[in-house]
């Protein structure tokens, strides 16, 4: 279901504005710079203002790509980089390996261009405020709306304080 959401959504804004949705989305964000954590010459990690998890993130890449597929080989060198570097932040920001999913989402695989597409890769860590404190999916966020009590403007901030060039290791460990 999401999927579709996903396709129909973008193929409705570039109909309606001649340019793929979440490049739009980029160039807001950027601008306002408020939600941005990382970013290198190719790609943009920042949390979404729709953020459901606490401190759930977004990766975009600044050019215009269906697929992970039509990377070239400097983007995805950056994708490597702004990946690894998600990863050493969400370890440091708790002093723990810091547990996540992350899905890529692009274009269906129908051999069709799909040019309302803007490949994204989207990070869904369960920690919320501390290393020991996790928050789960329930009744309610399962068959209602989700919740979250941390804002995106407060993560992105926090996980812009933590240092993404080298990982800190927990006391003791």
């Amino acid at each position: 279901m999401i999927p579709a959401m996903e396709e129909d959504k973008q193929a409705r804004f570039i109909e309606n504005r001649r340019q793929p949705l979440l490049l739009a989305y980029l160039s807001a964000e950027l601008k306002k710079r408020e939600r941005i954590v990382l970013e290198n010459d190719h790609f943009v990690a920042l949390v979404p203002f729709w953020a459901v998890w606490p401190f759930e993130l977004m990766i975009l890449p600044r050019a215009h790509r269906q697929s992970i597929e039509l990377l070239d080989v400097p983007e995805r060198n950056s994708l490597a980089q702004i990946i690894s570097q998600v990863g050493i932040l969400y370890d440091n920001l708790f002093h723990t390996s810091f547990p996540y999913s992350m899905g890529i989402h692009q274009r269906p695989t129908d051999a069709l261009e799909h040019p309302e597409w803007q490949m994204h890769l989207s990070y869904l860590p369960p920690l919320l405020r501390s290393a020991t404190v996790r928050k789960f999916m329930v009744g309610y966020e399962l068959l209602a709306m989700p919740q979250r009590d941390i804002t995106a403007e407060t993560a992105a901030e926090r996980l812009r304080e933590v240092s993404p060039t080298h990982y800190r290791a927990a006391a003791g460990a």
